[in-house]
């Protein structure tokens, strides 16, 4: 019987959304490995929208789950219709709309509060002993989420976030971006991606490794 494994997006777009090649990546090595994806985002409006091409903001507004069913190729659910019990292990991409559209750490930092339904989520996956994925800066997200848990987490050695994430509550581990760090105790696999890259081939063995390790302990 196939694993189940959901995956939460938040946008489309390094800049306002989910990291596309993080996203991509993550379904690849799932998908590889013969795991049934449910892809999964908030019904809400993006903090805002960036154009990547030149970086700056602009006036229009988007939707999250419209938005990352470009990633999904359609095929996605609200997060509100999802439940813990619908899956074996959930994985969280980066880019910032993890940081602005899932919580608000991008903008108010170890003051940020998580969106309530990824809220729900991610705190029943981990009652419910069912491991968890975070990529790039998802795991900040994650750790204020369940900051009384006190997780041990990895963004890869950016001081700042790090701090961030030891003052919401979390412990931070210093990664290279080939490499993942894993929270037995908890259930948590986390790895830098492209808080480090440089580039996709870089970014893409962390994130091989943290699929593997989320199947591994399902």
């Amino acid at each position: 019987m196939s694993k189940k494994v959901g995956v939460l997006l938040a946008g489309c777009g390094v800049y306002d959304g989910s990291e596309i090649h993080e996203a991509v990546l993550t379904m690849l090595y799932l998908d590889q490995a013969d795991a049934d994806i449910i892809c999964m985002a908030p019904n809400m409006e993006q903090y805002h929208v960036i154009d990547h091409l030149s970086g700056t903001e602009a006036s229009e507004k988007r939707n999250v789950l419209v938005e990352s069913a470009r990633i999904a190729r359609g095929k996605i659910k609200d997060l509100k219709e999802v439940q813990a019990s619908d899956m074996d292990a959930l994985i969280i991409p980066g880019g910032f709309g993890a940081a602005k559209n899932l919580s608000d750490f991008a903008i108010n930092n170890i003051k940020a509060k998580v969106h309530p339904e990824v809220q729900r989520i991610i705190t029943d996956m981990i009652d419910g002993k069912k491991p968890v994925g975070a990529i790039c800066i998802a795991p900040a997200t994650l750790t204020k989420a369940i900051a009384d848990k006190h997780p041990e987490v990895t963004i890869g050695n950016d001081l700042g976030t790090a701090n961030a994430i030891e003052k919401m509550g979390g412990k931070h581990v210093a990664c290279a971006v080939d490499q993942i760090h894993v929270d037995r105790k908890r259930k948590i696999v986390t790895t830098p991606a492209y808080m480090l890259g440089p580039n996709i081939k870089n970014v893409a063995m962390g994130i091989e490794k943290l699929v593997t390790e989320v199947l591994a302990m399902i």
